[in-house]
């Protein structure tokens, strides 16, 4: 028996998506940093991803509100990371 591979157990998560109002975002940039573009292959939700204009987009509603992003981009300061608001996000099992 093999291991669930991780986009398996993703799809397993459920959300409340707050439209509108994306709890992180991006600052315009024309050219991103390297840290902003690591997101692309490091955001363990895949969130992250680079256009054809070499700028990088984030589709937060899959978020698993890690703090990757936080960490990764915390000297550049490319990101605005917010908790979602009160009953939104991602919703956690327990037991």
């Amino acid at each position: 028996m093999t291991a669930p591979r991780i986009e398996e157990k993703l799809f397993q998560n459920r959300y409340l998506v707050d439209a509108g109002r994306p709890h992180i975002r991006i600052r315009p940039h024309e050219k991103p940093s390297a840290a902003l573009l690591a997101m692309v292959d490091t955001c363990p939700a895949g969130c992250y991803l680079e256009t054809d204009k070499g700028t990088v987009e984030i589709v937060a509603d899959g978020c698993i509100e890690c703090g990757t992003c936080r960490v990764v981009t915390q000297k550049t300061g490319e990101i605005e990371w917010n908790y979602p608001r009160g009953g939104f996000g991602i919703l956690f099992k327990f037991g």
